[in-house]
């Protein structure tokens, strides 16, 4: 039987896509297309459509800033819609390396921003899709601000906090994504972190074209010589799964198939998909 995956967590470019997820994909069985900006909201639906994939839309906290009223109106219109494969609401939380040169009032904003689409995510029943870096206090707090939701679930994506905030995340009803980030040497903390972590909270992502894994970057003198590093896409995700089994000691297939199963329970929809 063919080990599948699902990677949790990807992009599509508008208009050129780098990373075209399509439902048939070596081994990828499903891909979740996450959303920045209120002006891709419709492309990031297609294309899903078009692929036999899931989406969700949100408002990123890199764009939080130019985000207004209109954009928000646009994402709860969407939300209306009841989109089977619409999954979640997200990518949306907090930036804090990004905004520790700006102002307080960039920071305030993308905490407004972020507040409000959670409330959103609440009043039409629906996951999300969490962006933390740096963050990870303050994105709780969020949660904690937007009221009580008797079953928050999605996936903290990218996940690089503490074990502390991690647990706190899992206490909510959240799993965590990782991806090409600790196949890198140097990434220690997340290296321990994914096999630390209780397998049912796991769920694999490539967050692709962005954080590709080692194999997709090039040497500096390969660099410097005009060769870039390969792009990433959903295909590369068996890969990353082999190197998080390999640092868990168990199988494949077994990992394949309890981090399905996790996507699935952070995404509840996304069953009747698949």
């Amino acid at each position: 039987m063919a080990t599948l995956w699902i990677d949790s967590h990807c992009h599509v470019i508008n208009p050129t896509p780098l990373n075209p997820p399509t439902n048939v994909l070596a081994h990828v069985v499903h891909c979740v297309l996450a959303a920045t900006k209120a002006a891709d909201f419709e492309f990031v639906r297609q294309s899903a459509h078009a692929s036999g994939n899931s989406y969700a839309l949100g408002i990123h906290p890199w764009f939080a800033e130019q985000a207004c009223a209109d954009d928000l109106d646009c994402l709860e219109l969407a939300l209306q819609q009841d989109d089977p494969r619409l999954v979640a609401v997200g990518e949306i939380g907090l930036d804090r390396v990004a905004s520790s040169t700006v102002s307080r009032a960039w920071r305030d904003r993308q905490n407004d921003v972020y507040v409000k689409q959670l409330k959103l995510a609440q009043r039409y029943h629906l996951p999300v899709v969490l962006h933390s870096r740096g963050s990870v206090d303050q994105v709780l707090a969020g949660l904690r601000s937007a009221g009580h939701h008797p079953a928050w679930c999605g996936v903290a994506h990218a996940f690089n906090g503490s074990l502390q905030q991690a647990n706190a995340l899992i206490g909510l009803g959240f799993k965590l994504g990782f991806g090409g980030a600790f196949t890198h040497a140097r990434a220690l903390h997340q290296r321990r972190l994914v096999v630390a972590l209780p397998l049912d909270a796991i769920v694999l992502e490539t967050d692709a074209p962005d954080m590709p894994p080692r194999w997709l970057i090039r040497p500096t003198e390969q660099s410097a010589a005009g060769q870039n590093r390969g792009i990433n896409t959903s295909e590369e995700l068996p890969r990353i799964g082999q190197e998080l089994a390999t640092l868990r000691s168990m199988s494949v297939s077994g990992l394949a198939q309890a981090t399905a199963h996790n996507a699935k329970t952070a995404f509840p929809k996304m069953t009747y998909l698949l």
